[in-house]
């Protein structure tokens, strides 16, 4: 499951000058060998032991001390696709870096505007990025490349890239991004071309499976953590205020999770996980209604994609990426809490959106180390000729796993986890509404 590509045997020895032994204080060469454990639990190891086969491995990430690529003879390029996210620049910056100054490669080329950029028609002309061109980005938001969402014809872009004689394409993009690079990856192998697909997996909701976390994420619940305080503030500024904060999660709840515990003066967490009842006993408004009764306030933090079993839809809408266009819960629920409360008891009702401004800020340094390390381990991987691969930590290591792993099905909270159950604790929110 978990076997990584390679385009050839790699012959040409690294320009790095890093070690091959252990304890001579010299960071040392990764040997293709070198793997992890993927399930750390005991019933995983006792399950080996008694014959149940082998446990499965992660490769480890990192510099090889053989190379397929002979870097004075190869040219890159670098895709930025889908919605933006902190982070993109660094991971541009990053891999610019480490493949001019570690490798000695210097043609470097940006693909404009996404896939778009790999399609003629469009009209984007490539652009020539070196370390003077990308040292200071990593300090803005956005992407210095632009983005799109959608896709393009493969061959149309696989024949841009034979065109402009790139080695090695690195795409930055979620799992519709992972998805073409894939199939960019699969229409190269059929014509036989030795060109290395590098995914750097990239979602602000975290939705990609297997990996501990997405670049981007940490920043967007630390950015959204003080708007949640400014959002008690002016709750508790009025009498039975209620204020509603509408974060992003299209189809996993983990930005509205994490920044609820990371502020936790949040009084009810809803997210696309978790179904729940707007009426009757033990429904959201009753609910509600306990709670304004009770402390005469209450924050309320609203993934976009939860409740939308609340909606009568004639028809699933899709963006250019194929993501479902979802109805907007916070509108939604605004309008519910104030229809709810129209003969009960006077409401003060506040609804803050910043989905945008949290997506477009630059990242943190947290986060800022992150996108270096992925970006470090993309490059090494690409140099060394493994492909249509994606770099990322599992159980807190950098590994690289095949995009089609990571693609098959997206992460989402686990209700019964301890994550969510601490969610539940800090909101005091019941189990099921």
């Amino acid at each position: 499951m978990f076997q990584i590509e390679n385009l050839g045997k790699p012959s040409i020895p690294s320009p790095l000058g890093l070690s091959t032994v252990r304890g001579d204080n010299i960071f040392t060469f990764v040997k293709d060998g070198e793997a992890f454990v993927h399930d750390l639990s005991k019933k995983e190891y006792d399950r080996s032991l008694e014959g149940g086969g082998p446990p499965q491995f992660l490769e480890k990430a990192g510099p090889r001390q053989q190379l397929f690529f002979d870097p004075a003879k190869t040219t890159a390029a670098i895709v930025t696709c889908g919605g933006l996210c902190p982070g993109i620049n660094n991971v541009i910056r990053g891999m610019v870096m480490a493949l001019h100054y570690f490798y000695g490669v210097r043609r470097i080329l940006g693909v404009p505007y996404g896939y778009e950029g790999l399609n003629p028609e469009m009209g984007h002309d490539l652009i020539a990025l070196t370390p003077e061109k990308v040292k200071d980005i990593n300090q803005f938001g956005g992407t210095i490349l632009g983005s799109s969402r959608g896709g393009q014809d493969v061959g149309v872009m696989v024949d841009t890239l034979v065109e402009n004689k790139v080695d090695m394409l690195f795409a930055i993009g979620g799992d519709g991004t992972l998805k073409g690079a894939n199939a960019i990856g699969e229409e190269i192998q059929k014509r036989g071309l030795n060109i290395s697909v590098v995914g750097i997996p990239k979602t602000i909701d975290n939705d990609i499976d297997i990996i501990d976390k997405s670049f981007g994420f940490e920043t967007s619940f630390d950015i959204a953590s003080p708007i949640l305080r400014d959002a008690y503030n002016e709750a508790t500024g009025a009498y039975n205020g209620v204020c509603i904060v509408k974060l992003m999660g299209r189809d996993s709840g983990f930005i509205a999770a994490s920044a609820a515990l990371a502020m936790p003066v949040v009084n009810f967490v809803l997210i696309p996980e978790q179904h729940f009842r707007l009426q009757g006993k033990g429904g959201f408004l009753s609910l509600l209604e306990k709670r304004l009764a009770q402390r005469h306030h209450a924050v309320i933090v609203v993934a976009e994609g939860a409740g939308q079993h609340l909606f009568n839809k004639d028809a699933v809408r899709t963006d250019a990426s194929g993501n479902v266009q979802h109805n907007d819960i916070g509108l939604f629920l605004k309008d519910s809490i104030q229809a709810h409360f129209k003969d009960k008891m006077p409401v003060t009702i506040k609804y803050i959106d910043p989905s945008y401004i949290v997506r477009s800020a630059a990242a943190n340094s947290g986060d800022s180390i992150f996108c270096s390390g992925l970006a470090y381990m993309a490059v090494h991987g690409a140099m060394a000729g493994k492909t249509k691969f994606v770099t990322g930590l599992v159980n807190n290591k950098y590994v690289y796993l095949p995009i089609a792993a990571v693609t098959q099905k997206r992460k989402k909270i686990d209700l019964e986890s301890e994550f969510w159950f601490s969610v539940l604790q800090s909101t005091g929110q019941p189990f099921v509404m």
